[in-house]
């Protein structure tokens, strides 16, 4: 593998060897691309990167760094920053040191060298994930960080391009200006990743449907993907002859003519709101990181030739023929910025580290519960009839009340707008709110929440539907990895205001089998930071909807909202016609984290009506298995044994507090939990009470370790009311 002792090498004997031109005019311009100065600017971006990659190596051997996948091969893209504003946003790759040290020449003040080092150190103090990751971030400099290593942000980077015209279309403010370009980056062997592939259809599908779509894809080529090589001419095969999309070729290595062409794919999306691919073809140095063996699968004469067109000499052959400068400054110039580099580091010797868990994972989910409360009662709608509604009914007003009073939040996924939504929970909105608010999207669920998380970026509230649970898995982690850690990763610089709908749950009667039929929500609940709500009953959904619209609003908040399908237009509780599960919406506020308590005088029709103080058992579940527990509530009632229901709402967090006081309540409890045994909520609500202390008896049913089956076969694996009253039974006939 080329060292950074030989790679340096290499690099000062070629610079040295440059002759210069004998008609050479000092500051002559270098071609039409721009000036001398420019070139000048390139340099020093540049060398500072490679500077900072090899201090990477050297604080990683002393102990002080814990980050060494390099830029080194990727400077040119330093000429990509030169042909943008400070002002359009970046979304970038962990290869962009360049792009960061040439954008941050163009503002005033900025210290990259500084702001790097002390994210390969890990320091607290660092500007954007304040020690947490070495990321290429700051607010200041419109760069959005990213940890993205397959693409993962370019849905966000799509959805920003297409939410930034919509949100100035609404006169919402927005970060950015209007004529703004978002730029992403990525590499070659990122470009064949699902998410790439998809994020790249989105936009050429919204381009085609004639909306505004600036966005700038930047395919850094080196030919690797760590050890896996690229084809070559497969980049260009895949992306240089897509209709809708414009596709620029340049060789990093000739600053003058990649300027030319960057500059030409910057204006072009800027003038034409469309999007368009640069493929900036690069080299790699120093392997894939510093523990890449790179000889194990590259020849030292391949590692050699790759020399020839490191950028840095390729920026200096340029300014030396222009007579903008000579050999001898160039080095001098490269020995200065590593001396400046190398006092930097030494004046960050006793950087603070994080200290402690509580200072890590403070951004993760801010709360601030009055200012929440607040917000969400301005989301009420004190002019309905008071009408009762069933769960889709009661979604429906929230959303329209929503939209009416606040015009930052958008609604959209798969048949959400003309048709109202598979099952017509959005029906009539977009009639009502306008086709700007309430839309129709692609069918990918990666570009529907990346068109979430870009929505947040600019200032709107996004609301997207996912149409099933199941789909959801297609696209988890554009919420894991993209969603959930950006507050992380910027200290809470930027953050994902967000409310995701997702249609869930079993007991279609059958229908639909395990996609339409889905209890694995296991994966929601294992994301830091996520909010997960699950409402039973209208009036819950309607409060619940609320808080977390509102706690996106006040504090960046990532909700998953998850619907039980099966429970969107049930009327009914106890018998055809009773009309006991319809609810009557009062503008409630609840908060994040809080429980409800059906039965013994506490909730709807169900309980024995005796004192709580006397109550058997406690029966813990969440969504169906709500109305489930009712029932059989009734029936142990029948015989003499009161059972308190608690509704947990929230599955994450768990409602703690209330849960133990129920348990403690009773002394007995059952966990009814309509999702799989293994992985379920129920394991969370058993482990909480016995970390709580609760010395009392817990028994616990859930549905079987299975996908859901279709028709009737269903009623084999699923959680029934049977399960429920036999396990009650049990329990409260224990001493």
């Amino acid at each position: 593998m080329t060292t950074p002792a030989a790679l340096d090498e290499s690099l000062v004997a070629a610079i040295s060897a440059l002759a210069e031109p004998p008609a050479a005019t000092p500051g002559a311009t270098v071609s039409a691309a721009g000036s001398a100065g420019v070139l000048r600017g390139v340099f020093d971006a540049q060398v500072t990167s490679r500077h900072l990659d090899v201090v990477a190596r050297e604080l990683q051997a002393a102990g002080r760094g814990f980050y060494t996948i390099s830029s080194a091969g990727h400077e040119a893209n330093a000429l990509v920053a030169t042909a943008l504003r400070p002002s359009d946003p970046a979304l970038l790759h962990y290869r962009s040191g360049g792009f960061y040290a040439a954008r941050a020449a163009q503002v005033p003040g900025s210290t990259p060298v500084r702001d790097v080092l002390q994210s390969l150190m890990g320091a607290a103090d660092e500007p954007i994930a304040g020690g947490r990751h070495k990321v290429f971030g700051h607010a200041g400099l419109s760069i959005i960080p990213q940890t993205s290593t397959i693409a993962s942000h370019l849905p966000r980077a799509v959805g920003l391009a297409v939410a930034l015209h919509r949100a100035h279309r609404l006169g919402v403010p927005a970060a950015w200006p209007a004529d703004a370009v978002v730029v992403c980056s990525f590499g070659d062997a990122s470009a064949n990743h699902s998410t790439a592939v998809g994020a790249i259809n989105t936009a050429l599908n919204t381009a085609f449907r004639g909306l505004p779509v600036p966005v700038l894809f930047v395919c850094e080529d080196n030919g690797l993907g760590i050890s896996v090589p690229t084809p070559a001419g497969w980049v260009e095969t895949a992306y240089g002859s897509r209709p809708g999309l414009t596709y620029i070729r340049v060789d990093g290595s000739d600053p003058a003519t990649a300027l030319t062409g960057a500059k030409r794919a910057v204006g072009y999306v800027r003038s034409e709101r469309k999007p368009a691919f640069l493929h900036l073809e690069t080299v790699r140095y120093l392997g894939h990181a510093g523990s890449d063996a790179e000889i194990s699968y590259r020849t030292p004469t391949q590692m050699a030739a790759d020399h020839a067109r490191d950028p840095i000499l390729g920026t200096a052959r340029a300014l030396v023929a222009a007579g903008a400068a000579t050999a001898d400054e160039l080095l001098a110039r490269y020995r200065a910025l590593r001396a400046e580099v190398d006092t930097v580091a030494e004046s960050l010797r006793d950087a603070r580290t994080l200290g402690s868990a509580t200072e890590i994972v403070a951004p993760l989910s801010p709360r601030t519960p009055d200012a929440v409360a607040v917000a969400a009662r301005g989301l009420y709608d004190e002019s309905r009839d008071g009408e009762p509604a069933t769960l889709a009914e009661s979604i429906n007003a929230t959303l329209s009340a929503a939209l009416e009073r606040d015009r930052r939040v958008v609604l959209f996924g798969e048949d959400v707008g003309r048709k109202g939504g598979v099952y017509g929970v959005t029906r009539g909105l977009a009639r009502t709110h306008g086709r700007a608010r309430v839309f129709d999207t692609l069918l990918d669920e990666q570009s529907i929440l990346g068109l979430g998380l870009g929505a947040g970026l600019a200032g709107l509230l996004p609301v997207p539907e996912i149409q099933y649970l199941a789909y959801l898995h297609n696209a988890e982690d554009q919420l894991r990895g993209e969603a959930a850690s950006l507050a992380f990763f910027s200290t809470g610089q930027y953050r994902n205001p967000l409310v995701v709908r997702v249609a869930g749950l079993a007991y279609q009667r059958g229908f639909g089998g395990h996609f339409h039929n889905d209890n694995g929500v296991a994966v929601l609940r294992d994301i830091p930071g996520l909010v997960v709500a699950c409402p039973s009953r209208g009036d819950d959904a309607a409060a619940m909807l609320r808080t977390c619209l509102a706690a996106a609003a006040v504090d960046g908040t990532v909700s998953a909202f998850l619907e039980p399908i099966a429970l969107y237009h049930v009327r009914d509780l106890h018998s055809d016609g009773d009309g006991e599960w319809l609810s009557v919406d009062g503008g409630e506020h609840v908060p994040i984290g809080r429980a409800r308590v059906h039965g013994e005088g506490s909730g709807p029709a169900g309980g024995s009506g005796r004192e709580s103080d006397t109550a058997d058992l406690t029966i813990v579940t969440f969504g169906n298995g709500v109305p489930m527990s009712l029932r059989v509530a009734r029936r142990l009632a029948a015989s003499d044994i009161a059972a308190r229901v608690l509704d947990l709402r929230w599955l994450a967090p768990l409602p703690v507090e209330d849960l133990v006081r129920e348990a403690n309540l009773t002394g007995k409890v059952l966990v009814a939990d309509e999702t799989r045994h293994s992985g379920g909520v129920g394991e969370g609500v058993v482990t909480a009470l016995v970390e709580a202390g609760y010395d009392g008896r817990i028994a616990r049913v859930a549905s079987h370790d299975s996908f859901v089956p279709l028709g009737t076969a269903a009623n084999h694996v699923l959680l029934g009311e049977q399960d429920i009253e036999r396990a009650a039974v049990e329990l409260a006939e224990k001493e």
